[in-house]
């Protein structure tokens, strides 16, 4: 699955893929509510979603805030924890059986200094991870969760195909009630 994606980024040489793929050597199989990461745990890889569905929340004493999913074909990170290697703010902890392959942070470093086109693709990643951010932080921003909703069905309708509903009204901030009154 990975490799067939990898094909599809134009600007991929078979040389690029051939260095990429076997690094990918960290197969993660959890179970519904097994965590990939715990608060505290520094994060020392950078995982490709093969199958399941994950979520990464923030702890707090009245509740869980959602702040990204995890489905196939994704990328999942505990992000500021794989930058400043630093322990995690967060968890991130599958919602249903979910299949992961990880890749090492040094070896993944290491292979951007090699490859350009592997650099890029990085590159890239954050810029639709950053667009992404901004993008919700628009979304909480709005007043209205109707509107809230209707921008994250407009952005990323798939959600509702991987994601239990509950954890989706967690990440627009609204109760699962007013989530089914809306939809």
């Amino acid at each position: 699955m990975l490799h067939t994606l990898l094909q599809q980024i134009s600007y991929f040489t078979p040389e690029d893929i051939a260095a990429f793929l076997p690094l990918w050597k960290k197969q993660v199989h959890l179970n519904r509510y097994d965590y990939l990461i715990r608060q505290g745990q520094v994060e020392q890889g950078l995982y490709f979603v093969a199958s399941g569905a994950l979520r990464i929340y923030y702890p707090t004493q009245e509740e869980d805030i959602c702040v990204g999913f995890g489905y196939p074909n994704t990328l999942i990170v505990s992000f500021p924890s794989f930058v400043d290697n630093k322990p995690s703010a967060y968890y991130i902890q599958a919602l249903k059986k979910s299949e992961l392959l990880g890749i090492n942070k040094a070896d993944f470093v290491q292979l951007m200094a090699e490859r350009p086109n592997v650099k890029a693709f990085w590159y890239r990643e954050l810029e639709r991870a950053l667009v992404g951010k901004i993008e919700r932080e628009v979304d909480l921003l709005l007043p209205e969760p109707e509107k809230r909703l209707e921008r994250v069905m407009q952005r990323s309708p798939h959600l509702f195909q991987h994601i239990p509903k509950k954890y989706i009204a967690s990440y627009l901030r609204m109760s699962p009630e007013t989530l089914s009154r809306l939809r």
